[in-house]
């Protein structure tokens, strides 16, 4: 026996099964083995902690050779004497290197703040973005709470300014590029 053709707006024949074209999918039971979980709640923030803290780790790096390539200009090139009296020369004393790792661990720390800021925070940008700006504006402004010379006072600052304007947006762009959202239930591939 041949079925008969089906036109659209027709009645379906009782005990007719109707076309494939009309019949409806089998439903979907979520959460059985084998099924997909229904997506419950709005997208979430995944961080790629490791591409976040090998960027972290290059700002570090950029951050402490900032802080050598500032001191080594103020010092050598101006003739500032920069963190140590002019008899330590271009390179100073120990307090060069000290510079240096600190503005490393500067960009270690600022790494883990945007890590827990975009794991913890709604907007971890918005936030990130005044801690850095207020954390470079005390960097800035500390060297003229000390004794130096004036010429010291205003070289220290804009290395400070330059370390944190280069810690603040290389780790922006680095937590930028390391984290996506995905639908809750929904694996990570």
């Amino acid at each position: 026996m041949t079925q008969p053709e089906w036109r659209p707006g027709q009645e379906p024949v009782p005990g007719q099964p109707l076309p494939p074209q009309y019949q409806q999918p089998p439903p979907v039971v979520y959460g059985q083995v084998g099924m997909p979980v229904e997506p419950v709640g709005p997208p979430r923030r995944v961080v790629d902690a490791g591409r976040l803290w090998a960027g972290g780790f290059a700002t570090a790096l950029v951050a402490a050779l900032i802080a050598v390539a500032g001191i080594l200009v103020a010092r050598g090139v101006l003739k500032i004497p920069v963190l140590s009296p002019k008899e330590q020369g271009t390179w100073g004393n120990a307090t060069t290197l000290t510079y240096a790792l600190v503005a490393f661990g500067l960009g270690l720390i600022a790494t883990g703040l945007i890590h827990a800021l975009l794991i913890s925070t709604p907007s971890p940008f918005n936030y990130f973005g005044w801690i850095m700006a207020l954390a470079t504006v005390v960097g800035v402004a500390l060297p003229f709470t000390s004794g130096a010379a004036l010429e010291a006072k205003i070289a220290t600052a804009i290395i400070n300014g330059l370390i944190g304007i280069a810690i603040w947006a290389l780790t922006d762009s680095a937590a930028r590029r390391s984290f996506k959202f995905v639908q809750p239930g929904v694996g990570l591939h």
